[in-house]
């Protein structure tokens, strides 16, 4: 059963009891923080469609990378407290606006609170983001309440995750965990060009890790034979929090270096997926965490 107490919700296992205040890695109490809750126009074509996709994003990080671009809410705990009520009301209030789904980003800190909120079913799928670095027990207990999985995975190295997200399992940890997605939810379903079911798998490239990438992209194509996991591979990064002083991570991804990982996710016929350009390392693109919806 999820519970709070001896928190084993992601794969850090701190153990620490959160109700009685203690803090794990994730640094977050017993109760749901979010920051934001409103229509997003960012996310991939099939996810975002025309009207926006009904982001909810929660405070605090089980994985903690040194270049999230989301570092307020992630590292510094910015976020207003609400309830599972509170939460189902805005979930509520979010689709009566026409978003075309939910989608919960970074919430595996606060399953034992969201689970409520996600009942009865909702009318339109939800998506579970989040950065790849989950535990496959926590997962089963997503299993019918989560429509769309859209996972990271960030880290065929595991010096790289090591020293980055200070997770040197990452790589065995989300390989497990995005096959239990698949599991769940099968190939991609469309309706209407809007991804109603299945599993899509982002990639971040970062600078001076191409290794990294087509690491990844092989265990991608090997895992998925059949090509029914669409890649979504990024271009996004930007030097921000502690990578901003650490070469390579310093400085944005050359031209060369995604072309080479993009010509390697072709040959491998990860064809069905989507690109990022380089207008995409932009603070235009990162949200105002500002407490709307909330």
């Amino acid at each position: 059963m999820l519970s709070y107490q001896n928190c084993t919700l992601c794969p850090r296992q701190c153990g620490v009891d959160r109700t009685a205040g203690q803090r794990g890695f994730c640094k977050m109490p017993d109760r749901i923080y979010a920051a934001r809750a409103a229509a997003h126009y960012w996310e991939e074509p099939v996810i975002s469609g025309d009207f926006g996709s009904g982001a909810v994003f929660f405070s605090g990080c089980t994985l903690g990378c040194k270049f999230c671009q989301n570092e307020p809410i992630s590292h510094g705990g910015l976020g207003k407290e609400i309830t599972s009520e509170r939460l189902r009301e805005i979930f509520l209030q979010l689709i009566d606006e026409g978003v075309t789904n939910i989608n919960l980003v970074t919430g595996t800190h606060y399953l034992p609170s969201i689970l409520p909120a996600l009942t009865p079913k909702l009318s339109v799928p939800v998506v579970w983001n989040c950065g790849g670095y989950e535990s496959v027990e926590t997962l089963r207990e997503l299993e019918g309440y989560i429509d769309v999985y859209l996972p990271d995975f960030k880290y065929s190295d595991p010096k790289l995750a090591k020293l980055l997200s200070a997770a040197p399992d990452y790589p065995q940890r989300a390989a497990a965990a995005i096959r239990e997605m698949y599991r769940q939810t099968g190939p991609v379903t469309l309706r209407d060009g809007i991804m109603v079911r299945g599993t899509m798998i982002r990639h971040l490239v970062l600078p001076g890790c191409v290794d990294n990438s087509l690491g990844v992209l092989d265990w991608i194509a090997e895992t998925f034979p059949m090509r029914d996991v669409p890649v979504s591979l990024m271009r996004q990064y930007m030097p921000m929090g502690q990578a901003a002083s650490m070469p390579p991570f310093d400085r944005t991804v050359t031209d060369d270096e995604y072309s080479a990982v993009l010509s390697w996710m072709y040959l491998l016929g990860l064809e069905n997926g989507f690109t990022q350009d380089p207008a995409s390392s932009d603070t235009a693109y990162i949200p105002p965490f500002d407490l709307e919806g909330l």
